[in-house]
C-alpha cells in the first residue's frame, strides 16, 4: 500500500479514547510530520494532502490541544528542548543552562526525554511543530542525517547540541571530545601506568567515536600500542560498564587503569571494582569523562575530564535566538574545549609496568 493513499479502518473511526495524531495520520495515509504541518499551517503541502489530512480529522473529530492554540494564538512562546535521558545529570544541566538563556528573551522551555528511542524522539518532535515551537534544541539518537531532513524541511530553527550530526545550514555545540580524551590517558601514562583499558560506549554516536579516538591518539603520544583486549564497549550505560569492567579484571594481565568515556558508565566501573574487593587507585586507577557533583564525594574523589556542560546549554540557546532573529545567517559549529581536574582516584600503579 502507498504511505500517499488513505485507507479504511473501522478502529480508526470508532476507536475508544480521544482520538491521537497518529491515528489521523494512519488514516490519511501520510506521516504525523505531514499531519503536523497542514493543522498547524507551518509548511507547504499539495492540496490533496491538505484535503485529506483535514477529512481524516474530521472523520475522527481530531482536535489539536488547547495548550497548542493558545501557543500559536500568542505567536510561539516555546522552545522544545530534546534529550536522550532525563536522568543523567549532564543533560539536565544543559536543560537549567537552556531554560536560563531563553527565559531572557520571553521565551519557556518545552522538555523532552527520548530515552534513546527513535519513535518517541519523533514524536516529540512533531509535538513540538503542533505546539508552535519557535525552535528546537536536539541531542540527536540517530546518527544518520537524512532521519531528520524531513522535520527541518518546516524550517523550524534547529541547534543540535552534545552530538554532531552533518546537516548543511544546521548550528551545532559540541566540545573537543578527542582531545579530552587524549589528556586523559596521557596523565595515567605519565603517572606510570603500561595497561590503561578504555570503557567506551555506542561509537556510532558522535561522542564515542571521538572519545575512543583520542584514547588511541592519547596512546600513540605516550609511546604505548593499543591493546584491543582492553577496550570493552560499556553503552553509555551502568549496569553494560559494569559486567564490561569484570570482563576486564578477570584478564590474565588486567589493567592497571581504566578511563571511563562517561559518567554514567563511571559508575558501573566503579560499582565491579568495589564488587571485586579492589580499591581505587591502590589497586586501579580511574578516571571518568564528566564531573557530576557526586564525584567530589566518592572515596576517593574522582578524576574527571571535565565539560563546560552549563556553556554548552547557554552557548546552544544563544545559537538558537541568533537563528530565529536572522533566519538566513550562515550556520555556525561551537566546539567548546575540556578541563582535566586531577583527583585521587589516579596514581601511580601498584605493580611493576609490564
Amino acid at each position: 500500500m502507498s504511505p500517499d493513499r488513505p485507507h479504511e479502518d473501522a478502529a480508526f473511526s470508532r476507536g475508544p479514547g480521544v482520538p491521537t495524531i497518529r491515528q489521523v495520520a494512519a488514516l490519511a495515509g501520510v506521516s504525523t510530520a505531514t499531519v503536523s504541518r497542514v493543522l498547524a499551517r507551518s509548511g507547504r503541502v499539495s492540496p490533496d494532502l491538505d484535503a485529506r489530512v483535514r477529512q481524516a480529522a474530521q472523520r475522527l473529530n481530531y482536535q489539536p490541544n488547547r495548550a497548542a492554540r493558545n501557543l500559536r494564538a500568542r505567536h510561539g512562546s516555546t522552545v522544545g528542548v530534546l534529550i536522550p535521558d532525563i536522568q543523567n545529570l549532564f543533560y539536565t544541566s544543559i536543560v537549567r543552562a537552556i531554560d536560563d538563556e531563553v527565559q531572557q528573551h520571553g521565551y519557556t522551555v518545552l522538555l523532552g526525554n527520548s530515552g534513546g528511542v527513535s519513535d518517541r524522539e519523533q514524536i516529540y518532535l512533531d509535538t513540538f511543530r503542533a505546539e508552535g515551537a519557535v525552535g528546537v534544541l536536539l541531542v540527536p539518537n540517530q546518527q544518520d542525517p537524512g532521519l531528520y531532513r524531513e522535520f527541518l524541511r518546516s524550517a523550524l530553527p534547529t541547534v543540535i547540541l552534545d552530538r554532531y550530526l552533518d546537516l548543511a545550514g544546521v548550528d551545532s555545540v559540541a566540545v573537543d571530545n578527542a582531545a579530552g580524551s587524549a589528556e586523559a590517558v596521557k596523565h595515567l601514562a605519565g603517572l606510570g601506568h603500561r595497561r590503561i583499558a578504555m570503557m567506551t560506549g555506542l561509537e556510532y554516536y558522535s561522542v564515542g567515536a571521538e572519545r575512543r579516538r583520542g584514547y588511541v591518539e592519547g596512546l600513540a603520544s605516550s609511546g604505548l600500542p593499543v591493546d584491543e583486549a582492553l577496550v570493552r564497549d560499556g553503552e553509555f550505560e551502568r549496569e553494560a560498564a559494569r559486567l564490561a569492567t569484570h570482563r576486564l579484571l578477570s584478564l590474565p594481565d588486567a589493567p592497571t587503569a581504566i578511563f571511563s568515556a562517561n559518567n554514567t558508565m563511571s559508575l558501573g566501573v566503579l560499582q565491579a571494582i568495589h564488587e571485586r574487593g579492589l580499591r581505587v587507585p591502590d589497586d586501579i586507577s580511574l578516571v571518568g569523562f564528566d564531573d557530576m557533583p557526586w564525584q567530589v564525594a566518592t572515596q576517593p574523589p574522582l578524576t574527571c575530564v571535565s565539560q563546560p556542560t552549563y556553556e554548552i546549554g547557554a552557548a546552544a540557546a544563544r545559537l538558537l535566538m541568533q537563528r530565529i532573529e536572522t533566519p538566513d545567517r550562515p550556520a555556525q559549529r561551537v566546539v567548546l574545549g575540556t578541563t582535566l581536574i586531577v583527583r585521587a582516584s589516579s596514581a601511580r600503579p601498584a605493580r611493576s609496568p609490564v
